[in-house]
């Protein structure tokens, strides 16, 4: 008798559009340690606050759904309970709050909360709920929609690839959809995010030419600062909401997508290093968003040696929103550059499999903020750790 041998396991490999495809883009090395190797970093700043301020606007809608409470929130009584919430949650998954950035009472017993446990990383949450919040929630059809999606694969090679399809995958943290008549009406809302919708000359034209009745808005959180203009992060982003609408556009209850919005929540209170980049931009006219009047005074006479200064809530506010027209042809660049990304992790992992050392086999090119904060700059090969000497205590 004769036995046939166990054909080859099929597997269509599955991109994430921020955990794989937005962390390659950052920098390929780091990507390769960190999400193929499962090395998480020592100190995950950027992680834990991103999943942290995700989280309390997640929780802090439900809260407002459920009980319309208004706006604004006291701190001890209605968000630190749901800061607590999501540190425990944190916790569990081995994520812990950095040094210095939020006061955590997880396991703590007998702690009295003062205003000088309300750091950075509280006062953003509390800005981001008091200042938003108002009119983001009552815009939200639904939050933590998944979505997902199948391409080919790019220069498919059936003696190496491991498939000729990807799988493509990603969260959209807010869907909401919005009656036409509300952004075409010439009196101003009482919704500022209305507001700026109804200022963004492409959106206007765009909904001007609408059939529908109704449109959909797809809404992300960034916990970083704007970026400026000549940053990668810039055109990124703008990738993963036109990603995001090609995704949301093959779901059976999708309707017409107009626009996505970004919301740079780090922009609503900047630490110093993110006071320091912005006031960069600004000198280097390297950003859209521009102070005025006393917000640009503030800004110039600032230096590193003094406190943050208070700046204008306008001001935070439009540095912190960001629209993303949607067109056809933009969704097809973007879709174009993932392809593209793929094909390069492809290739890398390639190249690794067949005997390649990891250093050769992935590229180390990332800005200098994420080299600083890097696990792996000791032995990278990046242009920015090349000047600079480690020593082992």
């Amino acid at each position: 008798m004769k036995l046939s041998a166990r054909s080859k396991a099929y597997m269509i490999p599955e991109y994430s559009l921020t955990g794989d495809l937005l962390s390659f883009l950052t920098c390929n090395l780091q990507y390769r340690y960190q999400n193929k190797g499962t090395l998480p970093p020592s100190m995950p700043i950027q992680l834990w606050f991103g999943e942290f301020i995700h989280g309390i606007m997640e929780e802090s809608y439900i809260k407002w759904k459920n009980g319309k409470t208004e706006f604004p929130w006291d701190w001890k009584t209605q968000i630190r309970p749901i800061e607590d919430m999501i540190d425990l949650r944190l916790q569990v998954r081995g994520l812990y709050p950095p040094p210095k950035q939020f006061y955590s009472t997880v396991n703590e017993e007998n702690v009295e909360l003062t205003d000088d446990h309300e750091l950075i990383a509280s006062a953003r949450a509390i800005a981001s709920i008091n200042i938003w919040g108002p009119y983001l929630f009552p815009l939200i059809d639904s939050a933590e929609v998944l979505i997902k999606g199948i391409r080919d694969m790019p220069d498919y090679d059936e003696s190496k690839s491991r498939s000729n399809y990807y799988g493509i995958n990603g969260v959209i943290d807010v869907l909401s959809s919005i009656n036409i008549q509300e952004t075409q009406e010439k009196s101003k809302s009482d919704n500022e995010i209305i507001n700026y919708l109804k200022e963004n000359k492409k959106f206007q034209e765009t909904i001007f030419n609408l059939d529908d009745e109704e449109y959909e808005i797809i809404i992300d959180y960034k916990g970083m600062k704007r970026p400026g203009l000549d940053s990668p992060n810039w055109l990124h982003h703008q990738w993963q909401i036109l990603t995001y609408s090609w995704l949301r556009s093959k779901q059976e209850d999708s309707k017409k997508i107009i626009a996505g919005i970004i919301f740079y929540l780090n922009e609503l209170v900047p630490s110093i290093p993110d006071l320091k980049a912005i006031q960069k931009d600004i000198f280097k006219n390297n950003t859209d968003v521009l102070p005025e009047d006393k917000d640009l005074i503030a800004i110039e006479e600032w230096d590193e040696s003094k406190k943050v200064p208070e700046l204008s809530d306008k001001f935070k506010m439009n540095r912190s929103i960001r629209i993303i027209n949607i067109d056809e042809n933009k969704i097809k660049t973007s879709l174009k550059e993932f392809d593209d990304v793929v094909k390069n992790i492809e290739k890398s992992l390639i190249r690794e499999t067949d005997g390649c050392k990891i250093k050769e086999a992935w590229k180390a090119d990332a800005e200098e903020r994420t080299c600083l904060a890097c696990d792996f700059k000791t032995f990278c090969n990046n242009k920015h750790n090349q000047s600079k000497e480690f020593r082992i205590p």
